[in-house]
């Protein structure tokens, strides 16, 4: 038995669930509710008077995340080099700040952007240093997932033949790890994208 002793019941305090009293908080959180409910004029707005707002405070770390949800209202809008532009801000921060994390979340939104563009060999760059990080770390989920992504880049780019070659290599990957059965469907999924050439 330990000696560990419980917290009491009526010091155990409710949940907080007031908004933020910071103004520019306030704002970028409604942003991210509007942009959460897909009402993306109201987003952009609220999520802009917000970017100034934390401009204004000298507030790096809301600058960083104010940009990075207007560059999602961008791609919802297909403003793909506004979104560019933001995502760029928000980098910039995040890579002073040496946050490897936020980087890794950017880099994936770069791709769309890119994508969206008809932009195919950054797009690609990305996804596969993406793809070189994920290794090193042996994180096989996010190699798997930026695979994944980087087969929809080929495919709009009409590279069908390293699209499939992709699905293969994600079928070894799942074959590793024993996942017969996903492995059988990627590699279905390649034949698939070979007859059709």
């Amino acid at each position: 038995m330990s000696n560990m002793q419980l917290q009491s019941l009526d010091a155990i305090a409710p949940v907080d669930n007031k908004k933020p009293t910071d103004p520019a908080q306030a704002l970028y959180e409604e942003g991210k509710e509007f942009l959460g409910k897909k009402e993306l004029a109201q987003a952009a707005v609220a999520l802009h008077n917000a970017l100034l707002a934390f401009e204004e405070n000298g507030n790096d770390n809301g600058v960083a995340n104010a940009s990075y949800q207007l560059g999602l209202v961008c791609l919802q809008r297909q403003e793909y080099e506004k979104a560019l532009q933001h995502y760029q801000r928000a980098w910039e921060i995040c890579d002073k700040q040496d946050d490897p994390m936020s980087l890794t979340a950017i880099s994936i939104q770069f791709v769309l952007a890119y994508q969206g563009l008809k932009r195919y060999p950054e797009a690609i760059k990305i996804c596969l240093d993406l793809i070189d990080s994920y290794q090193r770390n042996n994180n096989p989920k996010g190699t798997v997932e930026t695979m994944e992504r980087l087969v929809a880049v080929y495919l709009d780019a009409g590279e069908t033949a390293k699209a499939a070659d992709v699905y293969r290599t994600i079928a070894s990957i799942h074959s590793r790890y024993k996942h017969k059965n996903i492995a059988e469907q990627f590699m279905e999924k390649a034949k698939a994208l070979e007859s059709a050439a």
